[in-house]
């Protein structure tokens, strides 16, 4: 029963990212992956790796905690409502906002000297997916896909503050930790997937026959079949259309 509702990639989808996070943070813990191995270093050639691996690296269990499960989320509603595009969003969403990442010069908002730093998580993924669904919901006007939209919207709308420096809303001793341009990208290629990809595997909307302003049906009117099967008196001579009565018209004719 599951099957027929729940596509089987919406469930292994999100499990293998999971996975394939966890398992990039185990490797990171057992010392396996230091320092800056495979994280994202903005125009240094070997930072270039990054745009493949450093969505699968974290900092810390507070971070990869805080990115499994919108990355879960998204991923499931990708998979389940846009199966025919999955596979794309996610392959050149990935490696597009990596790509962007990578060109950004580094910039620091207190005035002391740009430093490069090493980016690693997937919240750049995270607000891809999160842009995709809700512009890609608007712009195909399907109600269900709208639905997915505002649910999108809904939880992870506060989203949109990470796309800005947190230097800009608050006085910091040190420059963030935070990689804004990491967000930043993932959104301007999320919006830019959406439409991009916004007539391919366009369903049309269905209008049910209820829609219709004059439909009307005996065999879905229940009240009307509640009354047929309970008065079957009232039926028993179909009705007649009634005669012209001459007399009537000649009555008319005197008067005038």
């Amino acid at each position: 029963m599951i099957k027929k509702f729940i596509n089987t990639k919406a469930i292994l989808a999100p499990l293998l990212m999971l996975t394939a996070m966890w398992i990039g943070f185990l490797f990171q813990n057992l010392g396996l992956i230091e320092n800056c191995d495979g994280s994202l270093i903005p125009l240094v050639p070997e930072g270039l790796k990054g745009v493949i691996f450093s969505p699968l690296l974290h900092g810390n269990l507070e971070h990869i905690a805080g990115n499994s499960i919108p990355i879960a989320v998204l991923l499931f509603l990708l998979y389940q409502f846009y199966p025919k595009l999955a596979n794309s969003v996610l392959f050149w969403g990935w490696i597009a906002s990596g790509l962007i990442v990578w060109l950004l010069p580094p910039m620091n908002f207190l005035g002391q000297e740009p430093v490069y730093t090493c980016i690693i998580g997937a919240s750049g993924i995270v607000y891809m997916l999160a842009f995709f669904l809700f512009f890609s919901g608007i712009v195909r006007k399907n109600k269900v896909l709208l639905t997915v939209a505002l649910l999108v919207a809904l939880y992870y709308g506060s989203l949109i503050w990470g796309i800005f420096p947190e230097e800009l809303f608050y006085k910091l001793d040190q420059p963030s930790k935070i990689s804004w341009q990491a967000h930043l990208s993932g959104a301007v290629v999320g919006l830019s997937l959406a439409f991009i990809f916004k007539n391919k595997h366009r369903e049309k909307n269905k209008k049910f026959i209820w829609e219709f302003p004059n439909y009307y049906s005996e065999k879905d009117d229940k009240l009307w079949q509640d009354y047929t099967q309970n008065h079957p008196e009232h039926f028993l001579e179909e009705p007649k259309l009634k005669k012209d009565d001459i007399w009537e018209h000649l009555d008319e004719i005197r008067k005038k």
